[in-house]
């Protein structure tokens, strides 16, 4: 009988705390980073297929996609964002001022055509009375516990625009570097999967592509395109201040609040200049795009994976809260990846223990 060999516990610990302290200044270190990195990573592994049908049409030359690529993310998402924040900044004033105005605002009477919306327009027709009697100040007393905490709070967010730039553009950088090297950095994870847990970790390296995926095609794209629609109905329809509720839109777009609070805000002001033709249109406009988005939405998101619209919108405001404008991106992607490794995890057989010998499970 051959004796166990000794442990040594405390060159064991020693291990641990050393490799902990490693990670945790390697971490430290690229703490700055980390954002626009995940970032980066994100719509590199959304926008892979895009890049590599690029190569095939300019023969096979990387430097070319990677540089349409650049460029592409620089039109695409630099800008807009940084003039979306840039625009709420400008006019933070302006809509403090309205928000303090809200003492003096009277509600008119409910215009007729509100109740002959579909399913809700009874309800909203009595509620829009009911603020109506209200008087002046009436209004106030319903959203004064969150108006000016709400924009506040916003214009905080949007205020940091320098900051947001400054990680756009290193998110550019980063994505470009990951566009020309996708194959190794690749490799590198799927070794490092394999190594930690064989063929589990390589399914559990794909299952994260498809979630990256399918997350910010879900929310990005159908962001973009509300915001766009909705900023085309603002701008036909002859809404002042256009660029800056198209801003809005799109960050509430982002936050899974929706593009309903300040289109059907512009149909109101319109009804009370008296183009009530032009509200109307605005008022369907906005309808189709809130169903618009409840059909491409969940459209893109199950391309990738099958997730809950309730974990998307649990990480884009969490993130939100978390990281800034930044975490509208991290946030989802984060929980969605950590939701479909679990989902994988809990859907493994788990193998039948040996039974012990002289052992039978008939029973006679």
């Amino acid at each position: 009988m051959t004796s166990r060999p000794p442990v040594d516990i405390a060159r064991i610990l020693l291990i641990i705390v050393i490799l902990s302290l490693l990670i945790f200044g390697s971490l430290y270190i690229v703490r700055p980073f980390l954002p626009a990195l995940l970032w980066a990573t994100m719509i590199v592994v959304a926008t892979w297929p895009l890049m590599i049908g690029i190569e095939r049409r300019v023969g096979g030359r990387r430097s070319i996609a990677v540089a349409a690529m650049v460029m592409g993310m620089l039109v695409v998402i630099v800008l807009p964002l940084s003039a979306a924040v840039a625009t709420i900044a400008e006019r933070g004033g302006d809509v403090i001022a309205l928000a303090q105005r809200l003492p003096d605002y009277t509600l008119p009477p409910p215009p007729r055509w509100l109740h002959d919306v579909p399913l809700a327009g009874g309800r909203l027709a009595r509620e829009w009375q009911r603020l109506s009697d209200a008087g002046p100040g009436g209004i106030l007393a319903r959203v004064q516990p969150y108006a000016m905490i709400g924009t506040q709070w916003l214009l905080a967010r949007a205020g940091a625009a320098g900051a947001l730039l400054i990680h756009l553009l290193l998110t550019v950088v980063i994505a470009g570097i990951l566009y020309s090297r996708g194959e190794l950095a690749l490799s590198m994870v799927a070794r490092f999967a394999a190594r930690l847990a064989g063929d589990r970790g390589a399914a559990a390296v794909r299952l994260t592509g498809l979630s990256i995926r399918a997350v910010a095609l879900g929310i990005v794209v159908t962001s973009a395109v509300q915001a766009a629609l909705g900023g085309l109905g603002l701008y036909v329809t002859g809404v002042p201040g256009a660029a800056f509720l198209t801003a809005l839109i799109l960050i509430l777009c982002l936050a899974q609040i929706g593009s309903a609070i300040p289109l059907f805000g512009a149909a109101v002001w319109l009804f009370r200049r008296g183009d009530e033709v032009a509200a109307i249109e605005l008022a369907v406009w906005t309808l189709l795009i809130i169903g618009l988005d409840k059909v491409l939405r969940p459209l893109l998101i199950k391309r990738g994976v099958d997730l809950p619209i309730l974990l998307i919108l649990t990480g884009v405001l969490g993130g939100l809260v978390a990281f800034g404008i930044v975490g509208l991106f991290i946030g989802p992607v984060i929980l969605a990846v950590t939701f479909t490794l679990m989902q994988a995890w809990i859907a493994q057989e788990v193998p039948p223990e040996p039974a012990e010998p002289g052992v039978t499970s008939d029973v006679k």
